[in-house]
């Protein structure tokens, strides 16, 4: 007797995914990212680019400004949220550039 071995695909995810910038991290649990589509003109074939802002869900807070950062579609979260993030595929120099300049700051106020 023969026995047969079921191997299956990974399981990946039926949800849209996109990648883009993080641009505000002003809410709580909340990002803005702006995504950037380059489409080819249908008569004239000039590249066109286009962006579009996403809200999306971030549990930790763990995204700063400037982050590149990929996102995947989920149940409505609120009356903006569709997306959540999933993971941050860059980190920023001008965040870690911000918080070097706080911790300096906060420094200075514990000195006096």
């Amino acid at each position: 007797m023969a026995t047969q071995e079921t191997t299956q695909a990974p399981a990946t995810s039926r949800r849209n995914e996109k990648v883009g910038q993080v641009v505000s991290t002003k809410m709580q649990k909340t990002i803005v990212v702006e995504v950037e589509m380059r489409k080819a003109h249908p008569k004239y074939k000039r590249i066109i680019r286009s962006t579009k802002k996403f809200y999306a869900h971030d549990e930790q807070s763990s995204a700063r400004l400037g982050d590149v950062v990929r996102i995947r579609e989920t149940r409505p979260t609120s009356k903006l949220k569709r997306w959540a993030l999933e993971e941050i595929v860059r980190r920023s120099s001008l965040a870690q550039i911000v918080e070097a300049e706080a911790a300096v700051a906060a420094k200075a106020v514990e000195a006096k």
